[in-house]
Parts: C-alpha cells; structure tokens; sequence
C-alpha cells in the first residue's frame, strides 16, 4: 500500500519516501509479485509524478520475497485468450505507458533484483538507469515461449546491451544469470542477497553525492532524445543541451567550486 500522499493506495504495491529518496517495492510475493493491471496502473502512476519538482532524488525499485517479479498476472494472461482487438490495444497501452513513464522519469533511478526477474519483470528492471542484482537473481525475456513478442522492451533494451546480446536475450529466451547479465550489461553490480537493498541505497548516494540532479536529468532526456536522428541532428541536439547546461545555477556553482577548491561540489551531504 502506498504511504506517499497523493498516489491512490495499491495494495501490491508499497511506496515510501526517506528524505531525498523514494522506495518501491513490488508487494504480492505469494504471487512472485506479478504485474496485475492495477500494480501495472500504480506504478505508472508512481513513476509518471515529477518527483524531482518534490525534493526527491533518487526512485529505488525492489521486489518484496524470493522473486523480483515473475511477470504478467496469470488470471490476465487467462482473460487475454477472449481479448477483443481492442483489449490487447489497450492493455498493450498500459504497459506502454508504464515502460514511458519510467524511462522519462527524472530522478535517478535503480533497480533491485533478486530471485527470478521474468518477462514484464525484466523490462521494468532494466527500465531503469542502474540495476544492482543479487547472486541468486536470474533473467529472462520469455515472451518467445508462448508466442508473444517482447516489442516494447525491445525499443530500450539496445540502450543497455549490443546486438548479439539482444537478440540472444529475446531469440534464446533461456534464463540469464546474474554473472552472465553483468558480463553482457543487462546488469550494473551483483552483490550478495543478503548486502541487496544496502547496496543500491550505497549506488545512489554514491552517484547523487557526485552528480548534479539537474545534469542527470538533462542527460536522461537527452540519451533518449538521440536515439534513431541523423548524425547532423544528433550533433545539433546535443550542442544545443551542452550550451544550455552553461547557463544554470547548478553549472555556474560547479564551476565556482571546482576554481575555488580544485575539486567538484559535494551535491549531496
């Protein structure tokens, strides 16, 4: 259930706010936390406010249990086999906008994994900017197995792995360990299951302590802004953010402090 006002309480779905940062956590473990329409609705919901206009820096996303998430809900798999036209537009829309919201989210934002990460799970873990897995978690893009297609994963997932991989990921669809995800950069650290929430607390702060809030944001917005423009075009869009970046505060005070100390700010005590 969500403790943070203003977003409709879930019960699946846990979302809690300490200082500058913002826990979600996945809640249904009997359910191996599948993504149900309204754990799909919420976290949309969730990831779609403007957090950083509310003081928060970071989003971290964790899976309540054994598994991170084991994928689509069963009972909405069973009703999708009478689905009309219509229905699969829509559902497929919900998940659309959920994989948006997240990749356009301007907070920071890490995944936790641990235990199976399967399908949707996948998607929404690697929908995010850092994934911190546990030894025991494993992957798997299994939309191949029953004839789906993993078609809105596939227009991000090139963001994190190359060509090869990818096609292994989503062509193969075997199971992925996290040694083997970290080797292909579907993953950003393994730890052991026990260290897994510390350590990607221990990520966030490591990176919002060096890195202006404003820059990541303004980086997120451009590493999706470029994908797919002529090289002229991505030449120009990026001169015009670098110009931008100059002129704001959080600039001008990097630079004053790196002059002054011949080292950068510390952006976050």
């Amino acid at each position: 259930m969500s403790h943070e006002p203003g977003l409709a309480a879930i019960a699946t779905l846990r979302v809690e706010r300490r200082e500058d940062l913002l826990f979600v956590t996945l809640d249904d473990p009997a359910r191996a936390n599948a993504l149900s329409p309204a754990m799909i609705a919420g976290l949309t919901a969730t990831y779609r406010r403007d957090w950083r206009a509310e003081g928060v820096r970071a989003i971290l996303l964790a899976g309540a249990g054994r598994h991170f998430c084991a994928g689509a809900d069963l009972d909405h798999l069973r009703s999708l086999q009478e689905a009309t036209a219509l229905d699969n537009r829509l559902d497929s829309k919900a998940l659309r906008d959920l994989f948006h919201a997240m990749l356009a989210q301007e907070a920071l934002t890490v995944a936790c994994v641990q235990g199976s990460c399967v399908a949707g799970g996948c998607g929404v873990a690697t929908a995010c900017d850092f994934v911190v897995a546990s030894d025991d978690a494993r992957f798997l893009y299994s939309e191949v197995r029953i004839g789906f297609v993993a078609a809105l994963v596939a227009t991000f997932l090139p963001l994190r792995v190359r060509g090869s991989d990818l096609r292994e990921l989503l062509l193969a669809a075997d199971f992925v360990p996290a040694d083997r995800a970290l080797a292909i950069g579907l993953v950003n650290r393994v730890v052991a299951r026990s260290e897994l929430a510390a350590a990607g607390e221990a990520l966030a702060a490591e990176i919002l302590a060096k890195a202006s809030s404003d820059s990541i944001a303004a980086t997120k917005r451009l590493l999706l802004d470029l994908v797919g423009r002529p090289l002229d075009e991505r030449l120009d869009r990026a001169a015009e953010v670098n110009a931008a970046a100059r002129a704001t505060p959080d600039c001008r005070h990097g630079i004053a402090t790196f002059l002054d100390t011949k080292a950068p700010p510390r952006w976050r005590a």
